[in-house]
C-alpha cells in the first residue's frame, strides 16, 4: 500500500514482486499481498537480535539501536534503560539506524514510527534508505538520478509505510533527513520495521538463521476476519459434531455475535461433577494472537480426539471446555483492516464505543475493602459472591454490551477456571489486578495467592517463549527475574478487570496471559506461536482438576443443595455449590479442613487431602436439616411424622400456647 500523496520531495515508487514475498504476505490485507508488500523482518517479535541493530550514534543506552523496534513501549519515566525509540546523539543528516539481515534479503519497504514517550514528542518527517552487501559500500534507493526521500511521521504512534523496488542486500540503513526540531530540543528518534524476503545464502554462512521451527500440526495458520472465524468454527463443528457445539453469549455494539465453541463429550449439558473451563481472547481487538491460538486449539482438540490421543480424550471426557476467541470483534475488524504492522499499538484495542473492556467490569474490590474498613465484627463480612452494585446494572450505566454478555455468561455457567488471553508482553498475571489504595502499582494478593502463583507458573513454565532464559525484555519490564509471573496490581493498577470480577462475583479463578511481545504478529509467525503455546494451553486446562470436588446433598432426600457454602480453614475466600449441589475448590497439594453449610442445615466439616496427581480429591457432604426446617418441610408435603418429629411438634405447640397468654397480658397492661 503506497503512501498518500506527499510533498514533491517524497518519491513514490512501484514495487517489484518476488514469489517468496507473496507466500509470506498472508498477515497483511489482500490488497497489500497482491502488491507484494511481503513479510516484515520481525524486529518487533524479537527474532531480530539486538546485535543485528547498529546506529551511527545514540544518546544513552536506553535510547540505543536495540530500542528502535516498531511499537516498542517506554516506561512511565524517560531516562531509564527502557526508553521508547532509538535516538541519535547528534542532530544532523549523517545519522542512521542499521539492520543486519545476516543473509541476502530482497528488501521492499520500511514502516516508521516516532518515539514512544508521554513526555517527549520526537518524530522523523523524512528519510533516505541505503543498502549494502558488506556494510562498507552503500547504495541509496534512487528516484531517477536523485536519491529517493521517503515520507516519515507526523505523530509518534501512527505507523507509516513506504515501499520501494525489491533490492537484494544484506544490510539496510534508515537515514533521517528532516525531523521535528522543537527549537533546539528536538531529537532524531524513530522506531522501525523493515519489510523483506529472505533469499538462499550462496555461501551458507549462517545455516542456523533459517525459518524458525514451526508446528507439524495441520492447522489453519493465518489471520481470520469475523466471517472467516465463523466459517472455521463451523468446519470444526462439522468435523466433530459429537463433541462440539457453537453458541453465542450475546452481540457486540455493532451486532456481531460473540461466538463460543464448547468442547465436551456431552455438549450442551452440565454433567454432575464435571468442571467448567473457559478461555477468553480478543478482549482487546488488536491483540490478535489469542484469537488465532483458540481457533488453533479447537482444531487441534478435534483432530486429536478423532485420532484417539489418550491425553486429549481424557481431557474432553472429564472437562466441559468453552472457547471464546473474540470478545471484541468490532475492535478486531478495525485492526484487521489495517493489517499486521500498520494497526499500530492501540487501533482496535477499544470497542466501537471506545470502551476498554478490561476496565469495564464492576469494581467489587472497592466494595469489599470498604466493607472491611467499616465493619468491626469480621464474622459479619462476606468474602465471596459480592453483589453487583445497582448503579452498574442500570441501562444508563456506561457498560459495554460485550461486558454485559460476559457477566450473564459467568452467572449462567458454574465456571471453575479461566484464562484471559492478551498480547504485547510475555508474562502471566494473577489477581488482584487492582491496588487497594489506588497506587500505580503495589503487590495486592488474594487469599488464594499461593494457588494463583501455581496457576500462573503452570502456564509460564511450559511456554517455550516465556521460559527461554536468553530472551530479552519485550518493552520496559524484565519479567524473567520474576519467572515470568507477577501479581497484576504489582505490574500496574487495573480497576474493573475481568480477573478480579470473576474471583469476587463467581467461583471462577482467572489469570491473564500476555502471549507475545507483538500484539499482531505476522501470519508467518503463527506456527511458531502455536508451538510456543500448545503445551501451555493444555497444561493450564488440566489445572481445573486440582484440589477437591464433591456434591453437597440433603441427608434425608439425597437431593443436591444449590448455593451451599464451601469454606476452607485459613483461606478467607469461600465458594458455593452449583444448581445440582456439585462444587469444585481449587487448592494446592496438602491437607485441609473443609466445612459445608447451607441455610436451614447443620454445617458439616471434614478433612480433605489434596494430592499432586491431576485428579481432584472427592469430598462429598451430606447435610442434616435443622429440626424446625425439617418439620416444616414434612408438614408441607403431608408426609407421616416419625415419633421424634411428633414429639418435636407437641413441644413447639406447647411453647406457642405458653407464649400466647403472656403476650396478651402485656397488651392489657399497656392499655
Amino acid at each position: 500500500m503506497p503512501n498518500p500523496p506527499g510533498p514533491p520531495s517524497v518519491f513514490m515508487v512501484s514495487l517489484v514482486v518476488c514469489q517468496k514475498c507473496l507466500r509470506l504476505a498472508s498477515a497483511l490485507q489482500d490488497h497489500q499481498a497482491q502488491m507484494g508488500v511481503g513479510s516484515q523482518y520481525e524486529s518487533e517479535s524479537l527474532r531480530v537480535k539486538d546485535t543485528q541493530l547498529r546506529a551511527s550514534s545514540y544518546k544513552r543506552r536506553g535510547l540505543g539501536p536495540h530500542r528502535g523496534r516498531l511499537n516498542i513501549q517506554s516506561g512511565v519515566e524517560d531516562g531509564d534503560i527502557y526508553d521508547g525509540a532509538w535516538c541519535a546523539r547528534h542532530r544532523d543528516k549523517q545519522q542512521w539506524l542499521e539492520i543486519d539481515a545476516l543473509r541476502p534479503t530482497g528488501f521492499t519497504g520500511v514502516i516508521l514510527q516516532g518515539r514512544s514517550s508521554i513526555w517527549s514528542w520526537d518524530v522523523v518527517h523524512s528519510y533516505k534508505v541505503q543498502l549494502s552487501n558488506d556494510s562498507l559500500v552503500w547504495k541509496p534507493c534512487m528516484n531517477g538520478t536523485e536519491e529517493a526521500i521517503f515520507e516519515g511521521n507526523q505523530d509518534p504512534e501512527t505507523p507509516v509505510l513506504s515501499l520501494f523496488n525489491s533490492t537484494v542486500a544484506r544490510y539496510i540503513r534508515i537515514n533521517p533527513q528532516t525531523w521535528y526540531q522543537n527549537g533546539t530540543e528536538g531529537d532524531i528518534c524513530l522506531r522501525a520495521e523493515v519489510l523483506g524476503c529472505t533469499l538462499p545464502d550462496p555461501n551458507n554462512l549462517y545455516p542456523w538463521q533459517t525459518e524458525p521451527p514451526g508446528s507439524k500440526d495441520k492447522l489453519d495458520f493465518r489471520h481470520h476476519n469475523y466471517k472467516e472465524m465463523r466459517k472455521l468454527m463451523r468446519s470444526v463443528n462439522q468435523a466433530c459434531p459429537d463433541i462440539t457445539r457453537i453458541y453465542s453469549i450475546g452481540k457486540s455494539y455493532k451486532g456481531l455475535k460473540l461466538y463460543v465453541m464448547e468442547i465436551s463429550d456431552n455438549p450442551g449439558k452440565h454433567e454432575l461433577g464435571e468442571p467448567e473451563f473457559r478461555y477468553v481472547a480478543g478482549m482487546h481487538g488488536n491483540e490478535v494472537l489469542g484469537r488465532e491460538l483458540l481457533l488453533n486449539l479447537m482444531q487441534y482438540l478435534c483432530q486429536e480426539y478423532k485420532r484417539g490421543d489418550q491425553r486429549i480424550t481424557h481431557l474432553i471426557k472429564e472437562t466441559r471446555i468453552h472457547l471464546l476467541p473474540s470478545l471484541n470483534p468490532d475492535g478486531h475488524e478495525m485492526a484487521f483492516k489495517k493489517g499486521s504492522e500498520l494497526a499500530g499499538w492501540a487501533l482496535g484495542r477499544y470497542t466501537y464505543e471506545g470502551i476498554d473492556l478490561n476496565h469495564n467490569f464492576a469494581d467489587l474490590n472497592s466494595v469489599m475493602w470498604t466493607a472491611i474498613e467499616l465493619e468491626t465484627d469480621r464474622s459479619k463480612l462476606i468474602n465471596h459472591y459480592f453483589p453487583i452494585p445497582e448503579m452498574y446494572t442500570s441501562e444508563e450505566a456506561f457498560v459495554a454490551s460485550e461486558t454485559r454478555a460476559v457477566i450473564r455468561w459467568m452467572q449462567n455457567i458454574p465456571f471453575v477456571l479461566s484464562a484471559n488471553l492478551h498480547g504485547g508482553e510475555l508474562v502471566v498475571t494473577y489477581p488482584y489486578d487492582m491496588t487497594r489504595d489506588w497506587a500505580p502499582r503495589e503487590h495486592t494478593p488474594t487469599p488464594d495467592e499461593s494457588f494463583f502463583r501455581w496457576l500462573a507458573a503452570a502456564y509460564a513454565s511450559t511456554n517455550q517463549a516465556m521460559s527461554n532464559p536468553n530472551r530479552r525484555p519485550c518493552h520496559n519490564n524484565d519479567f524473567l527475574k520474576y519467572n515470568n509471573i507477577i501479581n497484576g496490581a504489582d505490574w500496574h493498577n487495573v480497576p474493573g478487570s475481568m480477573n478480579d470480577f470473576s474471583y469476587l462475583h463467581t467461583n471462577c479463578f482467572e489469570v491473564t496471559v500476555e502471549l507475545s511481545c507483538d500484539k499482531f504478529p505476522h501470519a508467518s509467525e503463527l506456527p511458531v506461536e502455536w508451538q510456543n503455546n500448545r503445551e501451555s494451553l493444555l497444561v493450564y486446562m488440566e489445572q481445573v482438576h486440582r484440589g477437591i470436588k464433591g456434591v453437597v446433598r440433603d441427608k434425608d432426600t439425597d437431593h443436591g443443595i444449590a448455593g451451599a457454602v464451601i469454606e476452607v480453614e485459613d483461606i478467607d475466600h469461600h465458594i458455593r455449590s452449583a444448581a445440582a449441589g456439585d462444587y469444585w475448590r481449587l487448592l494446592n497439594p496438602g491437607e485441609y479442613r473443609v466445612t459445608a453449610s447451607a441455610d436451614g442445615y447443620t454445617p458439616s466439616s471434614r478433612t480433605c487431602q489434596v494430592m499432586y496427581e491431576h485428579h481432584p480429591t472427592i469430598c462429598d457432604f451430606r447435610l442434616t436439616k435443622l429440626r424446625k426446617q425439617r418439620l416444616t418441610q414434612v408438614l408441607k408435603k403431608g408426609e407421616k411424622l416419625r415419633n421424634n418429629m411428633q414429639l418435636r411438634l407437641r413441644q413447639l405447640r406447647n411453647r406457642k400456647q405458653r407464649v400466647a397468654p403472656k403476650a396478651s397480658n402485656r397488651r392489657l397492661d399497656n392499655d
